[in-house]
């Protein structure tokens, strides 16, 4: 891959790297103040923050890694679990190398996922949840609409994972409903978009590293962590949800918020990425819930 592949929209703040044990984690980190760990999902990268965290650096300090979901460019260690309970590890393990507390757990599409698993597994440096828009206890994983459901199929071969994702080649394919479509509902940038799907394409460690990921993945982690964290996590969470969610369907959003005892915001003209479609109404919905008036 050519070099500017692996850059990041400089808003996220100057690129770093921690080794944990399942590998080199590349992340970025910008802003002073209460910490915000963000956590995206599957074949998408920290850029997808880079509208967003601009207007969170002034009072927070934002962590944005890419975690090894098939856009990243650092591949793990061949060996590195990264299953469900794996990757809550990674979340864990990067939190206590960077010696983080209180932090606002931030996930996104799958990466909600895995901040509920890291929470209800790991929750010892975490303050807050916010869950943004992601699996629930009522979804299956990969999600049902738009056909995600085979990507975990595919991945059970090498050459079938390949295959699936070679219409991505062409800019054309990724408006498509069971590509990106379902989820952004505005169109992303091309360079950030070469950057979502190019990694997967042309990079062997890489593309093993998401087939791992995608391979793994199950209904029941949600539904375990969904009976944790209501005993083995104190902290306040936030359910914010795309009013117009057309994977991850509002009402679920709603009634998880009231089986967690969360609050719960939605946010208005947007698909599942809110961060890319309404970074500015994001922002007003976390910094009213993170700062509440007094």
């Amino acid at each position: 891959m050519d070099e500017d592949l692996g850059r990041r929209d400089p808003r996220l703040g100057p690129a770093k790297h921690v080794r944990l044990p399942a590998g080199t984690v590349r992340y970025h980190d910008i802003g002073d103040g209460p910490v915000l760990v963000f956590v995206h999902g599957y074949l998408v990268n920290a850029d997808i923050w880079r509208e967003l965290v601009p207007l969170l650096a002034d009072r927070f300090r934002c962590i944005t890694p890419d975690w090894p979901l098939g856009s990243h460019v650092s591949p793990m260690r061949r060996e590195a679990d990264l299953s469900p309970p794996g990757i809550a590890r990674l979340v864990a393990d990067l939190l206590d190398a960077l010696d983080l507390r209180g932090v606002t757990l931030i996930g996104n599409d799958s990466g909600g996922a895995y901040s509920q698993l890291a929470t209800a597994n790991h929750p010892e440096r975490i303050g807050r949840l916010v869950l943004n828009s992601c699996e629930t206890p009522w979804c299956s994983w990969p999600p049902g609409p738009g056909g995600f459901g085979l990507l975990k199929l595919a991945a059970r071969h090498p050459a079938t994972h390949r295959c699936l994702y070679q219409p991505l080649r062409l800019s054309s394919a990724w408006r498509l409903p069971n590509t990106y479509g379902s989820l952004a509902k505005y169109p992303i940038e091309d360079r950030v978009m070469r950057g979502y799907v190019r990694p997967v394409l042309e990079n062997g460690p890489i593309r093993f590293d998401g087939r791992k990921a995608i391979g793994g993945v199950s209904a029941r982690f949600i539904r375990q962590a969904a009976q944790r964290i209501p005993t083995s996590f104190p902290g306040p969470v936030l359910c914010l949800w795309a009013a117009e969610d057309r994977v991850f369907p509002p009402e679920h959003g709603k009634s998880y918020a009231e089986r967690l005892g969360a609050s719960s915001r939605t946010v208005d003209d947007s698909f599942t990425y809110t961060a890319e479609d309404q970074p500015e109404r994001m922002a007003a919905a976390l910094r009213e819930w993170l700062e509440p008036r007094r």
